[in-house]
């Protein structure tokens, strides 16, 4: 019989800190991976019927929320507008 190890159930970040407050040693739980996330704002946008509509269709089609669409679209656009700005100095130091 194959012997495999046990996946442990992820701590939470209350029990984590619960621990701390209790001087415990919690350098375990961090590895150095990942990034750290901001805090979130929250915004209202208005948008047309037709773009609302188009938006659910989109996040019906890839089975997931209308704000993970709105989220997803908008990363791109901002790479997009990133890269080309980018490319675009470039291209100025090189002339």
């Amino acid at each position: 019989m194959k012997h495999t190890r046990k996946t442990r159930k992820p701590i939470s970040a209350e029990t984590i800190a619960r621990l701390a407050d209790e001087n415990s040693d919690v350098f375990r739980f961090f590895t150095n991976r990942g990034r750290m996330m901001g805090p979130i704002q929250r915004v209202n946008v208005d948008l047309a019927l037709g773009m609302l509509e188009e938006l659910d269709r989109a996040a019906k089609e890839l089975n997931i929320s209308r704000q993970a669409v709105i989220k997803t679209l908008i990363r791109q656009a901002l790479d997009q507008q990133y890269l080309a700005r980018n490319s675009g100095a470039s291209a100025n130091r090189r002339n």
